[in-house]
C-alpha cells in the first residue's frame, strides 16, 4: 500500500475516513483501526521519529565541526559535567553507551584538554573524569548553539503540544520496557 493510498484510507485521528469501503467487523479492529492500516501508521511514525533524530544529529554535527567534536562526544561532555568524577562504566550507563565507546570518547575529551581523568580516591582501579575550564567553555557554546536548534525544531508547537508529545512517547517507553506506569521525568 502506498503512502497516498494509506493517506485516503486514514482520517486524521488514525481512524478510517468516513469515505473509506468497510473492512474488517468492529470487534477486529485495533482502537477503530484495521490492523493493517495500523501497522503502515506505525511504521510511518516511527520512520518520521528517526528522521526527526538523524536530521538533529547532523544539523547539531555540522554546528560542532568548528569545535572539533561531535554530538557523541558532547554527550558524555555533558554527563561528566553532570556527574564530576564519574567512573567511564557510570558515563557509559548514562549516556546508553557502551563502556569501549565511552572511553573512545573520554580519549578524544582528553586529547582536546575537555577534561582531565584520575584515579578514584577510593578505589585506585577506577579511573574518573573531570570537565576542565576549556570543556566548561565548550558546553556554554554548544548549549546556546542546542537550545537554538530545539527552538527551530519546535517552532509552530505549543506547550501543550510538546507536554502531550513527551507523555505520549513515555507511554511508549514504557510499554517497551514491560512497565505499568510511564518513568517519572525529573
Amino acid at each position: 500500500m502506498n503512502e497516498q493510498t494509506l493517506k485516503s484510507k486514514i482520517s486524521r485521528d488514525g481512524k478510517r475516513a468516513p469515505h473509506s469501503e468497510p473492512g474488517l467487523p468492529e470487534s477486529d479492529l485495533i482502537d477503530g483501526v484495521e490492523p493493517d492500516l495500523r501497522y503502515q501508521k506505525t511504521k510511518e511514525t516511527l520512520r518520521t521519529m528517526k528522521r526527526i533524530l538523524l536530521q538533529f544529529r547532523v544539523r547539531m554535527d555540522d554546528q560542532l565541526r568548528p569545535q572539533g567534536v561531535t554530538t557523541a562526544q558532547m554527550q558524555v561532555l555533558f554527563a561528566v559535567r553532570n556527574a564530576p568524577a564519574s567512573s567511564g562504566a557510570q558515563l557509559a550507563r548514562s549516556c546508553y553507551i557502551t563502556p569501549q565507546t565511552t572511553q573512545a570518547l573520554l580519549k578524544h575529551l582528553e586529547n582536546g584538554g575537555f577534561i582531565v581523568r584520575g584515579k578514584d580516591p577510593v578505589n585506585d582501579r577506577i579511573v574518573t573524569a573531570s570537565i576542565t575550564a576549556r570543556g566548561e567553555r565548550l558546553a556554554e557554546v554548544v548549549e546556546k548553539k542546542s537550545l537554538a536548534l530545539q527552538k527551530e525544531l519546535w517552532t509552530g508547537i505549543s506547550d501543550r503540544e510538546l507536554s502531550r508529545l513527551d507523555t505520549l512517547l513515555n507511554r511508549c517507553l514504557s510499554n517497551l520496557n514491560g512497565e505499568d506506569e510511564p518513568p517519572q521525568v525529573r
